[in-house]
């Protein structure tokens, strides 16, 4: 079969969010509402998704990094930024992604904070 299954309601766009777009959806869903809830607190912070992380050649660990954490400096604003792809290969369904999702923001905030991640988000079980 060719063609679109879903013919779009508007010419030239896709009827069908992307992965991607569905990704980018729901973290911003969940940094927006952590970061309101801590904006005090944690100043000036980037949050971006990428792809994949860029891993050396010399990287020595044998898991890969699901999300990276730069601490700014001055005017240079704290970076935060989720791969994509490590994430999701570790996600059956769209409930797991949510739970690690928060899991990865609320970890990355608590460490940023220098608090529990449980005192970050009461929905945080790091049991998981």
């Amino acid at each position: 079969m060719r063609g679109p299954a879903v013919v779009p309601t508007t010419p030239g766009r896709p009827e069908l969010r992307t992965a991607r777009e569905r990704f980018d959806d729901l973290a911003l869903g969940i940094v927006t509402e952590i970061d309101q809830r801590w904006q005090d607190k944690l100043g000036l912070v980037e949050y971006a998704v990428e792809d994949t992380p860029h891993i050396p050649d010399d990287w020595t660990s044998e898991t890969v990094p699901l999300s990276s954490l730069v601490r700014g400096a001055g005017a240079t604003p704290t970076r935060l930024v989720l791969f994509r792809r490590p994430i999701e290969r570790r996600c059956d369904n769209r409930t797991d992604l949510e739970a690690l999702l928060l899991t990865v923001v609320v970890e990355q905030v608590a460490e940023l904070l220098g608090m529990d991640a449980e005192d970050v988000d009461p929905r945080y079980d790091g049991g998981d």
